[in-house]
């Protein structure tokens, strides 16, 4: 029998929670005070995901980058491999926050998508 711990960050109370585990079997999770800690536990043992937020290259932009993030979590395995086809994304202004950047990323079904606005430059204001 091993035993785990880890923090869950599902909610601000940062449970601490201990976890029994037999060969790939949970046995039982202990130290959670909601229902939503032995979700977050199971889910961290058995398909760990997260949210990826990156930048995308913008040309003609007000700025040279914008901020983009997986519209889902997707899993942890493929997090280096979808930094990999952002860094190589880019995209010209305008670039409107919910645009969707890469429609499906690596087969996941999930999109990324622009957190900010990013206006064509001003020709006017950037030949000052």
């Amino acid at each position: 029998m091993e035993h785990k711990t880890m923090t869950c960050i599902i909610c601000p109370m940062g449970c601490q929670l201990t976890i029994e585990t037999e060969e790939s079997d949970i046995l039982s999770i202990s130290g959670n005070t909601c229902p939503r800690g032995i979700e977050y536990a199971k889910r961290e043992l058995t398909d760990q995901r997260r949210t990826l937020t990156s930048t995308v290259s913008v040309s003609g932009g007000e700025l040279p980058l914008v901020p983009v993030k997986t519209a889902q979590e997707i899993p942890s395995k493929l997090l280096l491999p979808s930094m990999e086809i952002i860094r190589r994304c880019h995209i010209s202004a305008p670039v409107k926050r919910g645009d969707i950047i890469i429609p499906d990323i690596l087969g996941t079904g999930i999109p990324v998508i622009a957190c900010a606005d990013v206006p064509v430059t001003n020709k006017e204001t950037a030949s000052v």
